[in-house]
Parts: structure tokens; C-alpha cells; sequence
């Protein structure tokens, strides 16, 4: 179990990432020497991607290349991405893809996601993955790491979409637990949110989640992302940061590290099951 950050009660996920790199390292060597099987991911892009997506992808080859996963990029158009994920489908060297999101066309989110076969579907996103999604996953150990139950507890999920809110709402709702999705519609957000201890924010609009939202002692996971003038914000608003009665992820460094450790997680799955497949 993490030991605390006492200054600030910092939700970290680094440090947990950390351990977990070296135990997928160790799988991936294992499974290029012991079954001569290369784990490869492709991330398929399209070529309108900002430079927030290209800061993402980037972050994924570096951890794919540190513990010896073959990461390629492939560039395309929304036209392309069809016949692209298809020629990857039937590549028996690509263990995982991952479509990157946002689309050019957002539009097209469920149509192309679901191309991606379901046992290369590494983020989970498909219609029926045989991988948890990998940020809900991620949230899992970050809260598991810190020795957070949430058994019992009122869970506020804001945000349902597809990346975070869906997901998790169902994995915890699946393991028993207390789960309120919030959204736009949602009417008195503000006291519900207040009365859960455990409150997990996904939607994307900065600021969303002000400190007369959060109640003492409360569990903060800020999972949100967007761009402000070039700069990267989540859902929280400064003021909750502020406090020091809570525990909270920190602006940089809490959920990301360990998404990216949750998808190659998924790849070496993959890889090991075709490993297994060959052993028959």
C-alpha cells in the first residue's frame, strides 16, 4: 500500500505506475524469450490530431519502447481508418490497437471503435471487450493503491461518457457498489455530489467541480481533460486543491500514468493468450 503525501494527500499514480512497469517488463521479456512472442500495439491516428493527441501517443510509444512492446502509429484519414483497422485486424503481429480520440469526426466515435476486433480492443471501447477499459481500470488500482474502500460508500461518477463515466460505472456496479452517473441533466448535482465521499469527474469542462461541491474528508479523482489557451485543465477547480481535509489527484501525474500502464496492460494479455493459443 502508498504511504500518504502528507503535505497535500495526494492521489499519485506514478508510483504505482512505477511497480507495474517492472512486473510488465518482466512479462514481456518472458514471453519474447520463453514463447518468441513480440507484443506489438498500433495506435491508429487521424492527421487533423492535436498537440495534445500528439503528446498522448508520444507517452505511449516511450512506455511501449521501456518495456520492449513495439508501438507504430499509423496516420490516417477518417476515410482511411476503416480499411486501416481492418488490414491491422488480420495482422497476426498486433497483439493490441487503440483507436486515438478525439476522431477529426466525432460523429464516426462508435462506428470506427467498434471496427477494432474485440481481442485486439486493448482500451475496451468496442461493443463486446474482452478488456476492461483501460482509464476505468487505471482508477481501480489508483484507489485500490491508496487503500480506499469503497464498499459501502456513495460513489458520484460526472460524466458518462465513453472513455471514463460508462465504463467505470459499470465495472463498480458490477463489484456491488453505491454508483450515481451525473450529468448534464442532472438535477441538484451540487448536493449529491456533496453527500459521496468518493467522487470520480470525467467531463471535460474545466472548473466544473468547485470546493461547496466537495464535502470533508472526501476522495477526489479529477480523470477530466481540456485545453484552455494551449494548456492542459481538468475538472477541478483550483479552490478544492486548496484544501487540506481532502484527498485528490494531482493536476499532473494521477489517473494518466497509470491509463497508459492499464492499456499496455491489456497488450500483454493479449499477447500471452495468442502465447497460450500456440501451446494448443
Amino acid at each position: 500500500m502508498l504511504k500518504w503525501n502528507t503535505m497535500a494527500k495526494l492521489l499519485s499514480g506514478g508510483e504505482l505506475a512505477s511497480y507495474i512497469k517492472e512486473r510488465q517488463a518482466r512479462q514481456v521479456r518472458a514471453l519474447r524469450q520463453a514463447s518468441h512472442v513480440f507484443p506489438k500495439l498500433a495506435i491508429v491516428k487521424n492527421t487533423n490530431a492535436s498537440s495534445a493527441i500528439e503528446a498522448y501517443v508520444r507517452m505511449k510509444r516511450q512506455y511501449g519502447e521501456d518495456i520492449l512492446i513495439e508501438t507504430v502509429v499509423e496516420t490516417v484519414s477518417i476515410e482511411d481508418t476503416p480499411e486501416t483497422i481492418a488490414r491491422l485486424n488480420d495482422d497476426p503481429t498486433v497483439h493490441g490497437i487503440i483507436v486515438q480520440l478525439p476522431l477529426d469526426d466525432p460523429t464516426k466515435t462508435d462506428e470506427i471503435v467498434r471496427l477494432v476486433a474485440p481481442n485486439k480492443d486493448v482500451d475496451g471501447l468496442g461493443e463486446t471487450p474482452r478488456f476492461d477499459c483501460a482509464t476505468a481500470l487505471a482508477i481501480n488500482w489508483l484507489l485500490a493503491g491508496y487503500g480506499i474502500e469503497l464498499r459501502g460508500k456513495k460513489i458520484a461518477i460526472v460524466g458518462n461518457g465513453r472513455l471514463v463515466g460508462a465504463p467505470l460505472s459499470k465495472m463498480w456496479r458490477a463489484s456491488g457498489y453505491d454508483v450515481t452517473v451525473l450529468d448534464s441533466t442532472t438535477e441538484d448535482m451540487k448536493t449529491i455530489i456533496k453527500e459521496s465521499p468518493v467522487i470520480v469527474t470525467a467531463t471535460g469542462v474545466p472548473r466544473l467541480i468547485t470546493s461547496d461541491m466537495v464535502g470533508l474528508d472526501a476522495v477526489v479523482v479529477d480523470a477530466g481533460t481540456a485545453s484552455e489557451d494551449g494548456v492542459l485543465v481538468g475538472d477541478v477547480d483550483e479552490s478544492v486543491r486548496e484544501r487540506d481535509d481532502i484527498k485528490i489527484t494531482p493536476e499532473k501525474g494521477g489517473v494518466g500514468p497509470l491509463t497508459v500502464a492499464a492499456l499496455f496492460d491489456n497488450v500483454i494479455r493479449a499477447a500471452q493468450a495468442v502465447a497460450e493459443q500456440a501451446k494448443v
